[in-house]
């Protein structure tokens, strides 16, 4: 069904790009989202990346593999998004301060390193690990989206995780420490 209507689309029918988009927004605007963390930006490269898909479609080789190809003009999309990327970001978290609940600022100041951390990984870090992490693809499927190296795919993982893994164990030596010092 997806083939026929990739055929078709490829060919300027634009009820069957219709149908082929709105099967895939969700699942794009998702990766976008993921990789910038910005809704506004993710919505742009969600925008870009379909309009990039309706422009090229025509080039598509083997339809079968539509929904990879797709999801590489989404990681370029947001490369593009992120190379833009504002230099400041207003963050104001509410939180309520309900005496029965439970002490979760340990764990939502590990949530806002780890997050801080995850905006400073250059954007071809970033992807890697959410089409890892994130959506579980193995690395020679990562390097074929991306259209980079298995060692490349590898070796950007292995250092995106290294930094995340520094940023979470200096906030537990720091929380530990907090701990120790008498009140």
């Amino acid at each position: 069904m997806q083939r026929e209507l990739v055929v078709r689309a490829g060919q300027g029918d634009h009820d069957a790009f219709a149908t082929l988009a709105a099967a895939s927004t969700n699942q794009c605007y998702a990766l976008a989202y993921r990789i910038l963390r910005d809704p506004h930006r993710a919505q742009d490269a969600t925008q870009q990346a379909l309009l990039g898909a309706w422009r090229d479609l025509p080039t598509l080789r083997e339809p079968e593999r539509f929904d990879a190809w797709l999801r590489k003009l989404v990681v370029n999309a947001c490369y593009r998004e992120a190379r833009g990327e504002r230099r400041w970001a207003a963050r104001i978290r509410v939180i309520s301060s309900e005496p029965s609940t439970p002490d979760v600022a340990p764990s939502v100041a590990a949530r806002d390193e780890l997050e801080g951390a995850f905006r400073r990984l250059p954007p071809e870090q970033r992807a890697v690990v959410v089409l890892h992490h994130h959506l579980g693809y193995p690395l020679t499927e990562i390097a074929a989206t991306l259209g980079i190296p298995v060692g490349t795919a590898r070796s950007r993982l292995h250092y995106a995780v290294r930094q995340l893994r520094t940023v979470l164990d200096a906030g537990d030596r720091a929380l530990v420490t907090s701990e120790e010092r008498p009140a």
